[in-house]
Order: structure tokens, then C-alpha cells, then sequence
């Protein structure tokens, strides 16, 4: 058996070493009907093949973290505008020199919303502290869509206080690389959305939506809907930023109108601070 399985891996070693000598050589990737498909990318980017293109991407994330012993995270989305409070504050005293009242402005927002990374920081902290002491099948571990803002301050958290952490990150036309604080053996990068969303959800047993743009709102509201549906099992649902959230989406107008009902508000709960949204998860689970 070891024989067999050393010879397989000497043959798929081979192929992908021939596709290497492309590169080396600087020789463009021409296609080839002989060689293995499975090693063949002009075959695995065709339209024909996207099925198996979202496979793998189903199963690499999923293998490798549940062979890290990832079962249970806590999933921390929102803006990646939102700075660190010590690159705010560097932009701010930048702006300050310029002179310049828009640049100015600017700053002034950012050092608002830098709270947010904080407490981002803080809660992923919490976390890591009460999974230090916890078996690991019982741990919770923090997971991010893997980029900057309110993802690398969760992401930051957790690695200060010597705990793993997941990064999902996603291929996007403008340069997206993950942040220094994701785990690099649990750091992904899809190209497809749907993938990625579906691994943010297949092991969370919480969800933290901070301040955000188009893409938190998508996340957040796919989640929503998916265990108001019953589609996923009901976990703690948690809108950090009780005034933006409430200035941004009318929840009670949707209830007023009928497109919802009072019942459904329960499926969140609004927080200010790291604690309480801690609490909430304690709460849920009888920590």
C-alpha cells in the first residue's frame, strides 16, 4: 500500500513539475491534450469545468480546517476601511499638515470608525481567552473574510492572544491579499462569493456584523435569512453599532409593512461594546 501510494505521488509530483518548467523557462502555457487533466489549468479554466472548479473549492477549506481541529467559529465581518487607531491617528496629523479641510474631514471620520477596530480587537480577545481554557473540540475559533479594517483587527485579536484564526479571503479585480494576522495554514482565497459564504457559515456558531458596506450587508443579510427560513440552524446574530444599524436598515418599517414579522427582529440583537456581544454568545450557549 505504501508503495502504491508513493508511486502516485511520484506521478502527480511529475505532472505538476512539468508545468513548472513552463514557468522556469518563461515558455507560454500552450494547451496540451495530452497531458493529465487534473494538472491541465487551460482544461480546469474552462466554462464546461466551473462545477469542478466549485468542488474544490467546497473541499480544500474544509479539509484543511478539519484537519486543524476547526469545528466551531465565530464569524467577525464589516468594513475594511475602517483603520487601526494608530494609522488613523498617523492620517489624521497628515491631514492636519496639509491643510486641507477635505482631507481633513476624512481623517476625522476614520478616527471615529477606529473604534470599531478596537472593539473588534477586544471581542476576537475575548474569545481566544475563554477557548484557551477549553478542550479543543469545545473552542471557539475566530474567522474573517481574511482582509483588512474590522477583519484584521478580529484577526489581530486572536493572534495576541496566541489562538488560530481563519481567513477567507476572495479574489477581487483591484490587489486584495489577506492581513499578517490570519493563521497561513488556515488563510483561503476564493474566486467564487457563493464559496465563500458558505464556508463562513458551515461552522459558525455566531455571527458579529460590525459597521459595513455592500458586502457586510450581503453577509449579513444571507445569514438572516437562512436561519429565519430555517435553512441553518438558529445562532446568536449580532449587530455591533446599535445607531449605524439602525440608521442604515428601518427594521421596524418591514414589520409595519407587513414584509416581516415582530417575531423576526428576535433572530438579532443590537450591542455597543466587545463584552456585551461576548455575553450574548455566553448567554446563547450556557458558557
Amino acid at each position: 500500500m505504501d508503495k502504491t501510494q508513493k508511486l502516485s505521488e511520484r506521478r502527480l509530483a511529475d505532472a505538476w513539475a512539468e508545468l513548472q518548467n513552463y514557468s522556469d523557462q518563461g515558455n507560454p502555457l500552450e494547451a496540451n491534450a495530452y497531458r493529465l487533466a487534473f494538472a491541465d489549468p487551460e482544461f480546469l479554466l474552462r466554462r464546461e469545468t466551473r462545477g469542478i472548479r466549485f468542488q474544490l473549492e467546497m473541499l480544500k477549506p474544509d479539509l484543511d480546517q478539519s484537519e486543524q481541529g476547526i469545528d466551531s467559529t465565530v464569524v467577525v465581518f464589516g468594513s475594511a476601511r475602517f483603520p487601526s487607531p494608530e494609522a488613523a491617528q498617523a492620517f489624521l496629523l497628515q491631514a492636519q499638515q496639509s491643510g486641507e479641510a477635505g482631507a481633513l474631514a476624512v481623517a476625522q471620520r476614520q478616527l471615529r470608525n477606529a473604534r470599531y477596530y478596537d472593539q473588534a480587537r477586544l471581542f476576537a480577545r475575548l474569545v481566544a481567552s475563554h477557548s484557551a481554557q477549553r478542550r479543543r473540540d469545545e473552542r471557539l475559533f475566530i474567522a474573517t473574510g481574511g482582509g483588512p479594517g474590522i477583519m484584521e483587527a478580529a484577526n489581530r485579536g486572536a493572534h495576541e492572544m496566541g489562538a488560530p484564526s481563519v481567513g477567507l479571503n476572495i479574489a477581487l479585480p483591484h490587489e486584495q491579499k489577506p492581513n499578517p494576522y490570519v493563521t497561513p495554514s488556515l488563510s483561503f482565497k476564493f474566486h467564487y462569493f457563493a464559496m465563500r459564504k458558505m464556508h463562513l457559515m458551515m461552522r459558525a456558531k455566531a455571527l458579529v456584523a460590525f459597521p459595513g458596506g455592500f458586502g457586510t450587508l450581503d453577509e449579513l443579510f444571507e445569514v438572516i435569512t437562512l436561519v429565519q427560513t430555517g435553512k441553518s440552524k438558529p445562532v446568536p446574530i449580532i449587530l455591533f453599532g446599535s445607531d449605524y444599524w439602525k440608521r442604515l436598515v428601518n427594521m421596524d418599517l418591514m414589520v409595519e409593512e407587513g414584509a416581516i414579522t415582530a417575531q423576526d427582529l428576535k433572530l438579532f440583537t443590537y450591542v455597543d461594546e466587545a463584552e456585551a456581544a461576548w455575553d450574548v454568545i455566553r448567554t446563547f450557549y450556557s458558557l
